[in-house]
């Protein structure tokens, strides 16, 4: 019995020890990724600032108002749009199970991870004046020019921000939906409440805290939109986003833009604050129970409603898609009004028809992107890992860190490039001799993800397991290499394959960056698609299926790997 006491006193004084030990390894963990903040977020923020008080430069209030108002008007639009989408496609998952739904599921949630110019192509390609519908129209009724011209116009960007951002909705609504009590709404039945009142007073109550952080997070990505408005919005219209790259690149007005840069970021951070109070209430708010067990349809209704839901998710979803994959291998004849079959848009990809060096072949183009996305993934891993590892040994300082960290979350792509551009001007840190600036910005934005991955799995871990591992002799190595690594392994994956995913496809701060002898997919594809001509235009919506693929292949991954709180990226 006294060997017994002896040992569990060792091992409590073990244990104990290992605790306190712990707190200063996680705070110098943490200084990995306060340094890089400091170095390339805040500094750049810093720069903003004083670029806009110390630049000449013209500042027009009529500008700045109409930019604002529009910015305001557009993301409020397309969030009230997004809801109506949303809401119903939402209680179809959590409510029926019916042939196909995962596929559905995984094409609804696609848009989550595609690329602005990628969404942007699909649309042009399907109701561009080159798209699907003009053709088959002009050959139907033999016209010689596209009778629908809806680019460059407010329901094309509407359009776009829902397609888009309905799969962020569903993707929180659908898994709040389907975790609430089952109970509740079933004792409100027995109780003679018709399937209405139900809803109104039973549900939708508790589905409010992931309602409103649902609306604040797809408003806040319409709000900051940019590749859609720029290649689909046109000249015509302008947010914030599009106007400080217009002031930066075209107007070279500096002080115009940081102002637009500032009014920006306070605006993000006033939502992101707000989201972020709403959403630490959602998890008291559901309190759930045995969860909602789908079914299939019986009801006639049912199975109108699921029909209905599924034939629009192909039109609205699917169809785009499809519409870019199938026209990247056609190409049309203006004089014949003929579309032929052919690979010279992927041959082409290979090839620099314009022998220039500011055009290179779009291979190459692809390869940076390959590249930037590797090494923004690693500096995304590491950045987490120390970031996680931070929380979970220092509880007191979670909050604290977890409004730093996700403030670069709340700043639009375009002003981090801004910031960028102004900032690291000089050579070794300048655009033109440190290209590694792009994955740098590119995991600004993709460490959060990394960190909302792995901190679940890691605060998982018992603690018990590790002290067992330590008193039976593992060194501190061994103990994290075949205790911890199993476990936050998978987590670390789907984050570092989200890093991935984001830095492919990242527009607004690569717009401001990129050379142009290094290009990314994403501005090449805008390059390709501002070019007149079949040619170039086929061979935009080529590297636009190769970008999609690559998506697609990521969120196959992600799908595929079961992770504690995935569902909330």
């Amino acid at each position: 019995m006294d060997s017994g006491v002896d040992r569990g006193d060792a091992q409590v004084t073990l244990s104990s020890n290992t605790n306190s030990g712990r707190k200063i390894p996680g705070l110098f963990l943490w200084l990995i990724p306060l340094v890089f903040l400091v170095l390339f977020f805040f500094t750049p923020l810093v720069r903003i600032i004083t670029v806009m008080i110390g630049r000449d430069g013209l500042v027009s209030s009529a500008i700045l108002l109409k930019t604002f108002s529009f910015t305001i008007w557009q993301a409020a639009l397309s969030t009230l749009l997004t809801f109506v989408i949303g809401l119903p496609l939402s209680y179809l998952f959590s409510h029926f199970k019916f042939t196909g739904k995962r596929l559905l599921r995984l094409m609804v949630t696609l848009p989550f991870i595609l690329p602005t110019v990628v969404v942007a192509a699909g649309f042009n390609s399907l109701l561009g004046p080159q798209g699907w519908v003009n053709l088959w129209l002009m050959d139907l009724f033999k016209l010689s020019s596209p009778p629908i011209s809806i680019l460059n116009t407010l329901g094309i960007i509407l359009l776009a921000h829902v397609f888009y951002n309905t799969s962020i909705f569903i993707r929180i609504v659908d898994n709040a939906w389907g975790s609430l009590d089952a109970s509740i709404g079933d004792a409100a039945k027995v109780l003679g409440s018709p399937p209405g009142s139900v809803f109104r007073l039973v549900t939708l109550p508790l589905l409010k805290p992931s309602l409103l952080a649902a609306g604040l997070l797809v408003f806040l990505f319409d709000f900051t939109s940019f590749g859609v408005i720029l290649l689909l919005g046109g000249p015509g219209f302008s947010t914030l986003e599009t106007e400080i790259y217009t002031q930066t690149l075209s107007m070279l007005n500096l002080r115009m833009a940081g102002i637009l840069s500032l009014m920006q970021l306070a605006c993000t951070m006033a939502v992101t604050l707000v989201y972020g109070r709403v959403n630490s209430q959602r998890s008291s708010a559901l309190n759930p129970g045995k969860g909602i067990e789908p079914k299939n349809p019986t009801h006639l209704s049912q199975r109108i409603f699921v029909l209905v839901s599924i034939i629009a998710i192909f039109f609205f979803f699917c169809l785009p898609i499809l519409s870019l994959a199938v026209r990247s291998f056609l190409s049309y004849t203006p004089g014949l009004g003929t579309l032929t079959f052919t690979i010279d848009n992927y041959s082409g990809l290979f090839i620099n028809r314009r022998q220039t060096y500011f055009y290179v072949p779009p291979v190459k183009a692809a390869l940076n992107s390959f590249l930037f996305a590797i090494t923004a993934t690693g500096i995304s891993l590491v950045l987490g890992l120390s970031t996680a590892y931070t929380r979970v040994r220092n509880l007191h300082l979670q909050k604290w860190i977890d409004g730093v960290v996700m403030l670069p979350l709340g700043t639009s792509a375009v002003t981090l490039g801004l910031g960028f551009l102004i900032t690291f001007n000089k050579p070794p840190l300048d655009t033109a001799s440190f290209s590694f600036l792009i994955p740098i910005a590119h995991s600004l934005i993709a460490f959060p993800f990394v960190l909302r991955a792995v901190s679940p799995a890691l605060a998982s871990i018992p603690e018990d397991l590790k002290s067992a591992a330590a008193v039976l002799g593992a060194s501190p190595w061994k103990t994290w290499w075949n205790v911890e690594l199993p476990i936050i392994g998978r987590a670390a994956l789907v984050g570092g394959t989200y890093a991935f995913a984001i830095s492919l496809g990242e527009f607004g701060a690569t717009s401001f960056l990129a050379r142009p002898d290094l290009p990314t997919l994403p501005v090449a594809i805008y390059r390709f698609l501002s070019l007149p001509g079949d040619q170039n235009y086929g061979q935009a919506l080529a590297m636009a299926v190769l970008l999609l693929l690559l998506c697609l292949i990521c969120l196959s991954i992600i799908d595929r790997i079961p992770v504690p709180g995935k569902q909330e990226f």
